[in-house]
């Protein structure tokens, strides 16, 4: 998680500075680093845990997995969106970096390191999307993040803007990756 969160909150610092975001003074303790909320630093502990645990009781209590060809239909179909979308709003810098990303580690996961584990994620990202819509949806609608409509597609699920949705999986995935690959390192080293 702290491999990830370094990489994410740099991303995080840049988008505050470069106004793509800000948060509510309003709902923050007001205790900052690098000109990000203490809450926002403790989000990237916090939030990859709860759906890291998440991944990892769904893979022990379900064994039932998607496809190896389903997973790469829905890998191809991400790759695809995001290409489409970084055509279409390749000037919106909230847009540009969460699809730039994204079709990265999944082209990573799917095709160099061929993750056994990917259908796993998916299946577990389909179910971290009820948390994170109640969660999320709560955080946009009070709201403690502001989204600078001018940075992002301006297409919102209720409050939550639809980069989020992308921003979310390219963390939790990234995040998945490291777990993984870790946890391989440790039962090779027994």
């Amino acid at each position: 998680m702290a491999i990830t969160g370094i990489i994410f909150l740099g991303w995080d610092v840049l988008f505050t500075i470069k106004g793509v975001w800000s948060f509510n003074v309003n709902y923050i303790v007001g205790l900052t680093f690098w000109g990000l909320p203490i809450e926002e630093l403790l989000f990237f502990l916090t939030v990859p845990f709860a759906c890291l645990f998440i991944y990892a009781c769904l893979n022990y209590y379900v064994k039932r997995q998607i496809s190896s060809k389903i997973t790469q239909y829905i890998s191809n179909f991400l790759i695809a969106l995001s290409i489409c979308v970084l055509i279409t709003f390749y000037n919106k810098l909230y847009t540009l970096v969460t699809f730039s990303l994204l079709p990265v580690l999944v082209i990573l996961m799917q095709y160099v390191f061929k993750s056994a584990w990917l259908s796993k994620f998916y299946r577990a990202f389909i179910v971290i999307l009820l948390p994170f819509y109640i969660i999320n949806g709560v955080l946009t609608a009070l709201p403690v993040v502001i989204y600078n409509n001018t940075q992002n597609i301006g297409e919102h699920i209720g409050t939550i803007p639809i980069e989020d949705h992308f921003y979310c999986m390219g963390l939790l995935l990234m995040n998945v990756a490291f777990f993984e690959y870790f946890r391989t390192k440790k039962q090779l080293a027994r």
